[in-house]
């Protein structure tokens, strides 16, 4: 689910019969519930709001900054397996591993 730009993570909840959503990239926490989508969207938007104006107030950045960079643990295997695929193709490993994790996040 997303509202403004910003994603959620849902999960059900059995033991309250509601659905839980957790603002996702921000730098602190922010979750809502709901009974229903709609009712999940109105309280996600109503969460985003009061985190985005306690954020200005204290002059924090609402989002989570990241790097660029994340280390990688894979079997040594893997790794010869992919570092012959991206030599292969005449691309760094680097390359190759930042063209597939695109490829996931836009298919």
């Amino acid at each position: 689910m997303s509202v403004d730009g910003y994603y959620a993570r849902i999960e059900y909840n059995s033991d309250t019969d509601l659905f839980r959503g957790e603002i996702l990239g921000l730098s602190g926490g922010a979750d809502f519930y709901g009974a229903n989508p709609d009712e999940l969207r109105q309280e996600f938007k109503k969460s985003l709001d009061v985190f985005l104006e306690v954020c200005k107030e204290q002059g924090i950045e609402p989002r989570r900054q990241f790097s660029g960079k994340f280390n990688l643990r894979i079997p040594p295997e893997l790794h010869e397996q992919l570092a012959m695929a991206a030599e292969a193709q005449g691309k760094s490993l680097n390359a190759l591993a930042q063209e597939t994790l695109q490829k996931s996040v836009t298919a």
